[in-house]
């Protein structure tokens, strides 16, 4: 099948009027020209490769849309299956939280997030999408450690991020203001949230984290999969977890720690919408800055997948070699810094994982292929001829 008349968004370039053939669900053929005959025809609207989503929050907010309104699990992840082709991701990480004790509730207990990952390992053929686990370690959480094991050693696990959510520090350095939200979003009191936070700060005291961590890692390592870590907030963090066999450093609190971390030669993750927006929502580093300053690496969809897209755009206008480098924090580099090589460009031998998008005022996303097939279209281009190719 041909997809012609496209505007290819290549590792290293864009080609006006370019062409891409399909077999087998890999690109098999490109040409620089439009070809008679084609399948579709993009109208000139740009061809990306498909969007390779390494830190999506978005499964908790579709078991859990409310306070106490909890959803079956599998509906779940057939609702987020479907929002994430919408949104040109084709393969997504869902970052699940492993601990015995969190703020957040139901979505985030030991027996919602091992449920989640069984779910999505035992429903993975039959969704739009390729969906993988990440698994969030929360060290402090030691009891979280023998389920997560398990996980890991079934291979129900395809990436590990540790995270140290220890009021104090990290992404939580103001004490007052995460006092301040816990108060608001569970409306208790100012001193009950106090209370709540001082136990936490405690909990950092367990004699058996720097055991149990050592252990999750080097059980991760064993299965050769990728491990991040999570609200690295100063050169001496970076330098631990490098220590430990980390090569992704996720959402990087400061500058001097993205400085450190890309100095080190890991891979730099921030989210899409901070990107968008042009800050954090807790303050910290401004992924636009990062770019600015060539820190930044990768991005994610963190809690809202839409915004890839116009995110994309915004990286494009201020990171040297514009859209392609800017297509592949999205795409190309997600998938390295994962280990995945067989998808994230348009080139011959790839998947043929792609989103055809027209740019204007607000960015349309036309249509998702996985593997060559549609998974998403608006009707832009889908004539029947496609349909029967």
């Amino acid at each position: 099948m041909w997809l012609s008349n496209f505007t290819l968004v290549l590792p290293d370039e864009v080609v006006r009027e370019g062409s891409v053939r399909v077999e087998d669900g890999a690109i098999a053929e490109m040409r620089p020209e439009p070809v008679a005959g084609a399948a579709i025809d993009g109208g000139g609207r740009l061809l990306m490769p498909g969007f390779v989503d390494l830190h999506g929050d978005m499964i908790e907010r579709e078991i859990a849309p409310r306070p106490n309104a909890h959803m079956p699990i599998d509906f779940g992840i057939h609702e987020l299956d479907k929002k994430l082709a919408a949104a040109g991701v084709t393969t997504a990480f869902a970052a699940v939280s492993f601990a015995t004790e969190s703020v957040y509730g139901h979505v985030r207990s030991l027996e919602t997030t091992s449920a989640v990952i069984e779910g999505i390992n035992r429903l993975r053929d039959n969704l739009l999408i390729d969906h993988r686990v990440h698994a969030r370690y929360e060290i402090t959480n030691v009891g979280a450690a023998p389920a997560l094991e398990r996980l890991l050693n079934a291979d129900q696990i395809d990436m590990v991020s540790l995270t140290d959510h220890t009021p104090g520090q990290g992404q939580y350095n103001n004490l007052q203001s995460y006092i301040l939200s816990i108060s608001e979003r569970r409306a208790i009191s100012e001193e009950m949230a106090a209370e709540i936070v001082a136990k936490r700060i405690a909990m950092r005291n367990n004699p058996e984290i720097e055991a149990k961590l050592k252990e999750i890692v080097a059980l991760s390592l064993k299965h050769d999969l990728s491990l991040a870590s999570h609200d690295d907030d100063s050169v001496e963090k970076v330098a631990e977890m490098h220590d430990l066999g980390v090569t992704i450093s996720e959402f990087p609190v400061t500058a001097p720690a993205a400085e450190e971390a890309r100095r080190r030669g890991l891979w730099t993750l921030m989210g899409a919408p901070n990107a968008l927006r042009g800050q954090s929502m807790s303050g910290n580093l401004s992924a636009l800055d990062a770019a600015r300053a060539g820190l930044l690496s990768v991005i994610a969809a963190d809690y809202h997948p839409a915004a890839f897209v116009p995110g994309i755009f915004k990286l494009a206008d201020m990171v040297e070699g514009g859209l392609p480098v800017a297509v592949a924090m999205a795409t190309g580099n997600a998938a390295r810094s994962a280990g995945l090589l067989d998808r994230g460009e348009i080139a011959i031998g790839q998947r043929a994982d792609l989103v055809a998008v027209e740019p204007g005022d607000v960015h349309r996303i036309r249509a998702t292929f996985r593997a060559g097939r549609f998974v998403y279209s608006d009707g832009t281009l889908h004539p029947l001829r496609a349909l029967a190719a």
